[in-house]
């Protein structure tokens, strides 16, 4: 037999949603492809996240998408190969609609629902002849640098020609997603940092009298600042702090005053569209019958947990005071103590840094060997993007190995 007309053997670890697009978009006609997953089935956390609503990507202009990520120089090249725009012509190629809801947000067609999209992925991947091992736990590197699996009882050595891992970070670790796996790479002089929880609620103390008037209500069309960051969007207080979409994309800067200081502060703009001076003019257009509150509800559309929120942070006389009234509004200033846990967490940072990683996402010190997805340390706001990282990455690589590997 002619050597070149041998199949190469890729070993996929992990099988999450970047091993699902890579294991669909490689050429079998080249390669021996097998994806080891730990759990009983593959996606296990793509089915579990989008319970809520599968959100696939955003529809947010590609110059900007970018940019979301930080760091993102790592990953431009690769979007611009495979943006949002792409992601979704190919979904809907492979007869997956989809819908850009109010936000921005893109989702499979009303009635489609993650398992059925999972589904269609599946059937792309059998097609395409890849095997899938269930419950094989990846144990790391043999003495000979092979990867061992432990299966039951039995521990496998699989020898392989080119390996991906996509063994995730640490979010959701009921889906099996622990990220306990950098023990692996450490030992092989690779700098594997630790996770952190990103997209998360931040602990605020707040005091327990106003707890009852503020919990589990939410703070909408507000603005939220936090160092040089402003975010427009929506959170929820809660007897632990705050959280939502118009704080998740604080948390890289939220974080570095944490490590740098022990506290972090976010400012809450109530009226963003409103000047200090339009909410004043609003005031002044109080009805004789009206008492201060209700004129506060009525004219500047504030609700009951809003005004206790003011109440905390202005005196009794401040509070009355029109003028110092409207700039606590425009200005509140919380201060965030700590960050939820780890498992609560919508996403992690942390893993495997991407100095480490090549311009194709393999190792430097470790070559044939890719790594994609979660198990790298970047850091996604919610809406989408950190999926489709995840596909970026997996479809770039597919890309690279088809066209480049010899």
């Amino acid at each position: 037999m002619n050597p070149s007309s041998i199949k190469k053997q890729i070993s996929i670890v992990g099988g999450g949603s970047a091993a699902l697009i890579l294991a669909a978009e490689l050429d079998t006609s080249k390669f021996d492809v097998t994806i080891f997953e730990k759990n009983s089935a593959p996606a296990r956390k793509f089915l579990v996240a989008g319970e809520g609503g599968l959100n696939l990507t955003h529809s947010e202009n590609e110059t900007q998408f970018i940019l979301k990520y930080s760091p993102y120089d790592f990953l431009a090249e690769h979007f611009h190969r495979f943006s949002n725009s792409s992601f979704i012509k190919w979904l809907n190629d492979m007869g997956i609609e989809t819908f850009i809801g109010s936000s921005g947000r893109v989702f499979p067609k009303k009635g489609i629902k993650p398992v059925e999209v999972l589904n269609v992925i599946s059937d792309n991947i059998k097609k395409n002849k890849v095997s899938i091992q269930t419950k094989h736990e990846w144990m790391g590197f043999s003495e000979t640098g092979t990867l061992l699996f432990k299966h039951g009882e039995l521990v496998k050595e699989i020898i392989s020609d080119v390996v991906v891992f996509c063994l995730g970070g640490a979010s959701w670790p009921v889906t099996g997603s622990k990220g306990d796996w950098g023990d692996h790479f450490s030992k092989k002089g690779i700098i594997v940092h630790s996770f952190l929880a990103s997209n998360c609620a931040y602990k605020i103390n707040w005091p327990p009298e106003l707890i009852p008037s503020i919990e589990g209500k939410a703070l909408k069309n507000c603005s939220f600042t936090s160092g040089s960051k402003k975010i427009r969007g929506e959170a929820v207080l809660t007897a632990f702090g705050i959280e939502g979409s118009g704080i998740y994309p604080l948390s890289p800067e939220l974080r570095k005053q944490l490590k740098e200081k022990g506290i972090a502060e976010i400012e809450i703009d109530l009226k963003p569209e409103l000047s200090e001076k339009d909410l004043l003019l609003k005031l002044k257009k109080k009805s004789p019958n009206e008492n201060y509150t209700q004129s506060l509800i009525k004219q500047l559309n504030l609700n009951r947990s809003q005004i206790a929120l003011l109440k905390h942070f202005t005196s009794k006389e401040d509070f009355l005071d029109p003028i110092k009234l409207v700039h606590t509004i425009k200005h509140i200033h919380v201060i965030v103590i700590g960050a939820d846990a780890i498992e609560n967490a919508i996403s992690t940072i942390g893993g495997i840094a991407i100095k480490e990683i090549d311009e194709n996402f393999q190792l430097k010190k470790l070559p044939k060997h890719f790594v994609i997805g979660e198990m790298l340390d970047f850091d996604a706001p919610t809406g989408g993007y950190l999926l489709q990282a995840c596909f970026t990455m997996a479809k770039s690589l597919a890309h690279h190995l088809n066209n480049k590997l010899t």
